[in-house]
C-alpha cells in the first residue's frame, strides 16, 4: 500500500501508527516521495519534470524508520506528433534513476513510474514508439546510476491509443502491443511490471491486465499498482459516511479480487455480473 507523507505519520483512533497496522496484516507499507511534475524550463508547453530530489536521502531514512519498505516516483510525458522531446525524456530518466539509486542505498525498493499520458489523438503505434523510447532512456540511466534491476519494480503505462484517437482497438490488441513493447526494452532481470491504470475504467484496467497474463509466460511478473481503478468504486460506495463502511469494503474487495484473478489470467467479465 502506497502512503503519502501525511498518512504514513497518522495513527488509528486507538493510537496505532498506520504502517504498523498494515504490517501486522501482512501488507507492506510504501511511500510516495516525489513532489510532483512541474513545467520543464526551456521545453515545450505541456512538458514537465518531476521534482523532489533535494533532501531525498534524509527523507528516505526517516520514512524507513516510520515503516516504509518501498517508494514511488512518477514522471509524466505528453504525446503529440512532436512530443515528448528527447530533452524531456532524458531529464526525467536521470531524475528517476537518481531517485532509484537513493532508494536502494536506503534499503528501500524503488517503484520507477514513467507514465506516458493517455490524453490525445495518437495511435497505438505512436504510443508504442514513445513508450519504448522513454523506457530505453530510463533503463540506460538506471544502469549508469549503478542501480540493481533485480531490486526495483517498473510501473509503466499500458500501450494504448489516445482517448480521443479515432482509431480505438480491442483489449487484446492493447495487450499484444504492450507486451511486445516491453519485450523490446525491459530487461528480464526486472522482477515485476506493475501497471498504473491512468484514466482507464475499472473493468478495462482489469481486462487488459488479464489479456496480457493470458499471453504468458513472460520474463517478468505482470501485476497491478492501480489507484483510481481500485479505489473509485469504494469511494463511491463510502461517500465519507461511516454507515457505508461495509459497502465500501465490499466494493474494494471485489475490485481487488478481480485484479488478483487478472494477475494470473483467470479473470472473466462474467465475474463482474455475478458479483
Amino acid at each position: 500500500m502506497i502512503l503519502f507523507d501525511e498518512t504514513i505519520r497518522q495513527s488509528t483512533s486507538d493510537g496505532v501508527p498506520f504502517p504498523k497496522v498494515l504490517a501486522d496484516k501482512g501488507i507492506i507499507p510504501g511511500i510516495k516521495v516525489d513532489k510532483g511534475a512541474k513545467p520543464l524550463a526551456l521545453a515545450a508547453d505541456g512538458e514537465t519534470v518531476t521534482e523532489g530530489l533535494d533532501g531525498l536521502r534524509e527523507r528516505l531514512a526517516e520514512y524507513r524508520d516510520l515503516g516504509a519498505r518501498f517508494a514511488k516516483w512518477r514522471a509524466t510525458y505528453t504525446i503529440t506528433d512532436e512530443l515528448p522531446s528527447q530533452y524531456t525524456i532524458d531529464v526525467n530518466a536521470d531524475a528517476l534513476a537518481r531517485y532509484a539509486a537513493l532508494c536502494q542505498e536506503a534499503d528501500i525498493v524503488p517503484i520507477v513510474e514513467p507514465e506516458v499520458l493517455m490524453d490525445g489523438t495518437h495511435t497505438i503505434e505512436r504510443a508504442s514508439d514513445v513508450t519504448a523510447a522513454v523506457l530505453v532512456a530510463v533503463f540506460h540511466a538506471l544502469y549508469e546510476e549503478r542501480c540493481s534491476y533485480e531490486g526495483l519494480l517498473l510501473k509503466p503505462n499500458m500501450v494504448l491509443p489516445g482517448y480521443d484517437s479515432p482509431k480505438q482497438v480491442s483489449d487484446e490488441e492493447i495487450a499484444e502491443a504492450s507486451v511486445r513493447c516491453y519485450r523490446w526494452v525491459v530487461p528480464a532481470a526486472v522482477p515485476g511490471i506493475v501497471f498504473l491504470s491512468g484514466g482507464q475504467s475499472d473493468e478495462q484496467a482489469t481486462a487488459r491486465l488479464n489479456a496480457m497474463n493470458r499471453m504468458g509466460p513472460h520474463p517478468w511478473e505482470l501485476s497491478f499498482s492501480y489507484g483510481r481503478a481500485l479505489q473509485a468504486a469504494a469511494q463511491q460506495a463510502w461517500k465519507g459516511d461511516p454507515s457505508n463502511r461495509d459497502a465500501a469494503q465490499r466494493a474494494f474487495y471485489h475490485r481487488a479480487k478481480m485484479n488478483s484473478l487478472a494477475r494470473f489470467g483467470k479473470y472473466s467479465p462474467d465475474m463482474e455480473r455475478a458479483a
